[in-house]
């Protein structure tokens, strides 16, 4: 298992790897899952996809529904089929809660009812976060004082799980591992801070410069989709919407997105002994 924040090197480092294994890599990045999202997720290109067989990497449409649970059973049912070939699994992400749901297994909860899911969404959508916050402290104060409330992602699953099941969602989060029948060696991918951020403004003003612009105007019809809700794509709504510059879009990109790696790097140090700690970068 090959973690880090983003922009850190994890596919480089990945690809490597399985090269060196003759393996395979599975993705665990969320936002890669989606085939019309290549650009603005830093996605594999074509040759990298080509240097080794990849796993989830542009296999999903923003249209269609997924969740951590499903992506979880899809690895478990895949490795064997892999195994059977190599002893060794290249995976690699930087979704903790996507990470932990394969090397230790989340509670099992139902999937939302589709007319409950657009109404929970929307509410998200049409009346903000607040609203939301409002809601989750309603339906389940306990999870409400312990979760993120800047992760909207994360709340709106809790409300959905706690208006369907009728009890709330923090019933259901038992935290308990489950064995697996292969072993794990967990890598976590560091750099020092003022290189990472680097790396990061210089890798969007790239996307910007590959496309990002006309990927998202290609997407701007269904900007209501949860999956475009996400950093490099929202920004860019907000500039095809009149809200923003161009170069206030691109800067709030790159804003959030260090946020996002801060965000990245306490999951992973609050779970520091189950990593070997990697850095790739230095000031030399």
């Amino acid at each position: 298992m090959i973690a880090g924040p983003t922009a850190v090197g994890k596919t480089q480092f990945a690809i490597q790897t399985a090269i060196d294994c003759e393996s395979v890599v599975i993705s665990a990045d969320s936002r890669q899952f989606y085939r019309e999202m290549k650009i603005g997720t830093a996605a594999p290109t074509p040759d990298e996809l080509a240097a080794v067989p990849h796993y989830f990497v542009g296999n999903l449409s923003i249209h269609d529904y997924y969740s951590v649970s499903r992506f979880e059973q899809d690895v478990l049912q895949l490795l064997p089929s892999l195994f059977a070939k190599n002893p060794v699994v290249v995976m690699t992400g930087g979704s903790g809660l996507y990470i932990d749901a394969v090397c230790n297994g989340i509670d099992e909860l139902p999937d939302p009812d589709e007319e409950l899911r657009q109404f929970v969404n929307n509410l998200y959508l049409n009346d903000g976060i607040e609203a939301l916050r409002t809601e989750l402290r309603r339906v389940d104060p306990a999870y409400y004082d312990r979760c993120n409330l800047a992760d909207h992602k994360r709340m709106i699953r809790a409300v959905e799980v706690s208006l369907q099941m009728g009890q709330p969602y923090s019933d259901f989060l038992r935290n308990t591992h489950r064995k697996r029948d292969f072993d794990i060696i967990k890598i976590c991918l560091t750099r020092p801070r003022d290189i990472l951020f680097d790396r990061i403004n210089r890798r969007v003003d790239q996307m910007m410069t590959d496309g990002l612009l006309d990927e998202v105007k290609s997407l701007y019809s269904q900007k209501h989709l949860n999956s475009l809700n996400t950093v490099g794509y929202k920004e860019l709504f907000d500039y095809l919407d009149g809200k923003l510059s161009l170069e206030q879009a691109v800067t709030d990109i790159k804003t959030h997105t260090r946020r996002y790696a801060k965000r990245q790097m306490t999951w992973f140090k609050r779970n520091e002994g189950e990593y070997e700690m990697c850095e790739v970068g230095s000031r030399k």
